[in-house]
């Protein structure tokens, strides 16, 4: 049901507009003027007039940057010039189209009985030819655009592994995917979104490993979108995922294709967009957003101390201010006395408050880390670093903050970029601060609340009906070891999820 119900859905995104249902005509320039209407007054149209076999006119349409012009003028005009007029001499529809199709040289050509198959196309870079007697809109394959070069991704640098990323060409991508899995049961469908924008867009999934109910959930979703343009592959995260009022990602994102082949490897399912290099990758689990798949070309000692590090700079990343504000405002007999004297020097002169101390400083970074995010790259990785320097060491000089703060601050921030994943650490940013006011109004308690609020919100949350913060809650001992630690290859048999997973076992 869930199979004809995506059918319907993506059928009606691809052709969701009245105004192409004219009849077709096998009058030359009936079809002409029609196609005229369609195509409007864009001056990137090319109409490229002809004689087949110097006898019979035809007309072919294409648009200049994403058509082939050298290949229709070699492949396609050039041998339909040639023909002997003998072979196109009778009226029948099957005769032109038999010669048509053994005149070209090329390996995509399709027959259209109504403009509205036609149409879509032809937007995305297909020619159309018209032959006068012809009552059929031939598609010709002559698609090329630019690319950009397979290139490693740069928001997910690896020491180790592969140095090839997804680029913005859908066909592209599907094959980084393919060279890594040369499985026959490697499924991909492919689809459109968008009533205008139309945008090419790929499930991949393996079948046989992956839970086929996920994959109904997926498609069903995915279905239900009706929206005139899709930007990106965020704009599909942000429409099927479970909760759109949490903070926490319940989709990841990815550039890689190894860790997309890992991902489906696992049972879980891949969607790749036209237009973008992030692929997402669902169902997810908390834990799996501080894995990195680094973590599996290294010996198992090395991962499972990489990602002891990524939890401890979570924790830090999420605590560090708030404590600091709590225990100088409300616990300082929980300080040790050397240190509390240091910090009560530091201190002497400052006119804000700790929490006050705390916000500027933040506020501060955010805004520098947001200005090199934004300048060209040399130039903002200097001013990151420059206006960091440069503003902290003014701020201790002039006494508005003291040095044991911009400590705090740039600790805080290097542990934040040590996650993997970007979104995670934009989350655990925005959920500082609000730590920082309740720190600042009730102390640890404030904390305590807050770190309770949290992991209940954690628990109650699902990514495409499973379970967030599994294995964890709930509890799974076979599925702990590559969570935290990533025990040895020989000892893990089992993909995690094993429990929504059609195949559980990966090594015998």
């Amino acid at each position: 049901m869930l199979n004809k119900l995506f059918r319907k859905l993506n059928k009606n995104n691809i052709h969701s507009s009245d105004e192409f249902e004219v009849a077709l005509s096998n009058n030359l320039n009936e079809m002409v003027e029609s196609l005229l209407k369609i195509f409007g007054d864009s001056n990137d149209i090319v109409q490229r007039d002809f004689k087949i076999a110097k006898t019979k006119s035809a007309v072919l349409f294409y648009i200049e940057g994403l058509s082939d012009a050298d290949s229709i003028e070699e492949d396609v005009v050039k041998p339909l010039q040639q023909i002997k007029s003998e072979a196109i001499n009778e009226q029948k529809d099957e005769v032109i189209k038999q010669a048509i199709q053994d005149s070209i040289n090329l390996t995509q050509i399709d027959f259209s009985a109504n403009f509205d198959d036609a149409i879509l196309p032809f937007m995305s870079g297909k020619s159309l030819l018209v032959v006068d007697g012809l009552a059929k809109l031939i598609i010709l394959g002559t698609i090329t655009y630019e690319n950009r070069g397979i290139e490693e991704p740069q928001s997910e640098v690896l020491i180790r592994g592969p140095r090839d990323g997804f680029i913005e060409n859908l066909p592209t991508n599907i094959v980084l995917i393919r060279r890594r899995i040369r499985d026959p049961n490697l499924t991909i469908q492919l689809g459109k979104l968008g009533r205008r924008s139309k945008n090419d867009f790929a499930i991949i999934y393996i079948k046989g490993i992956t839970d086929e109910s996920l994959v109904e959930e997926v498609r069903y979703r995915i279905s239900c979108i009706d929206r005139a343009t899709i930007e990106e592959s965020g704009t599909i995260e942000q429409l099927i995922e479970d909760n759109v009022l949490s903070p926490f990602p319940q989709i990841l994102q990815t550039e890689r294709p190894d860790k997309a082949a890992a991902s489906l490897n696992n049972g879980q399912v891949i969607i790749l967009v036209d237009g973008t290099p992030f692929s997402l990758i669902t169902p997810i689990t908390f834990e799996q957003l501080f894995k990195s798949t680094e973590d599996y070309y290294d010996r198992w000692q090395i991962g499972s101390l990489i990602r002891m590090l990524r939890y401890s700079a979570a924790f830090i990343a999420l605590f560090l201010p708030s404590l600091y504000i709590a225990m100088i405002s409300y616990h300082q007999g929980m300080i040790p006395t050397t240190l509390a004297l240091s910090i009560a020097g530091a201190r002497e002169g400052v006119p804000f408050p700790a929490f006050v101390e705390a916000l500027l400083m933040e506020l501060t970074l955010e805004l520098l880390r947001e200005a090199g995010v934004r300048l060209p790259r040399a130039v903002g990785q200097t001013i990151g670093i420059v206006g960091g320097l440069v503003i902290g060491d003014a701020a201790v000089r002039a006494g508005i903050v003291n040095p044991i703060m911009v400590i705090v601050v740039a600790l805080t921030a290097i542990a934040s970029f040590a996650i993997p994943a970007y979104n995670v650490s934009i989350t655990l940013r925005m959920l500082r601060f609000f730590l920082m006011l309740l720190a600042a109004s009730f102390g640890l308690f404030g904390i305590i609340i807050a770190y309770i609020a949290i992991n209940i919100h954690l628990v109650g949350l699902r990514s495409f009906g499973r379970y967030y913060t599994s294995p964890f809650a709930p509890y799974r001992f076979i599925d702990l070891m590559d969570t935290v630690i990533r025990m040895p290859l020989t000892i893990n048999k089992k993909r995690n999820d094993s429990e929504h997973t059609a195949d559980p076992v990966k090594q015998k």
